[in-house]
C-alpha cells in the first residue's frame, strides 16, 4: 500500500518561500508519476505540478510557473515543492499525490492518482 506523507506547509508573508516534502512508501514500479494538487476554502482541488519518477518529466499549472519547481529524490523516495515568491492566492491546503501514467490522460487529471496524502496547510499573508 502506498502511503504518502507531507510536511513543510506554514504560515509565511507574500513573497517568502517555502518547500514542502512528502515521503512516499510502498511505492512499486507502476507507480510512476507524482503530483502536487491543492485546495483552497470554497473551490475545488486543482493541480499544481507533477514529476515522472523515471526521467523527472515536469509541468505546472500556468499560475505557479516560474514560481514554484517540483523534485523528487529516489534514494529517498521524496518529492519536493519549491515555492518562492508566493502570493496570498497560494493559500490552501497542499497535497501530494502518487500514480500511474495513462499516455491517453494528460499529467495533471486528478483521475491518474490513486493515493493521496493527508495534506498540509500552506497560508500566505499581505
Amino acid at each position: 500500500q502506498v502511503q504518502l506523507v507531507e510536511s513543510g506547509g506554514g504560515l509565511v508573508q507574500a513573497g517568502g518561500s517555502l518547500r514542502l516534502s512528502c515521503v512516499v512508501s510502498g511505492r512499486t514500479r507502476s507507480t510512476n508519476l507524482m503530483g502536487w494538487f491543492r485546495q483552497a476554502p470554497g473551490k475545488e482541488r486543482e493541480f499544481v505540478a507533477t514529476i515522472t519518477w523515471s526521467g523527472g518529466t515536469s509541468s505546472y499549472t500556468d499560475s505557479v510557473k516560474g514560481r514554484f519547481t517540483i523534485s523528487r529524490d529516489d534514494a529517498k523516495n521524496t518529492v519536493y515543492l519549491q515555492m518562492n515568491t508566493l502570493k496570498p492566492e497560494d493559500s490552501a491546503i497542499y497535497y501530494c499525490a502518487a500514480g500511474s501514467i495513462i499516455p491517453s490522460l494528460t499529467f495533471s487529471n486528478s483521475r491518474l492518482y490513486s493515493y493521496w496524502g493527508q495534506g498540509t496547510q500552506v497560508t500566505v499573508s499581505l
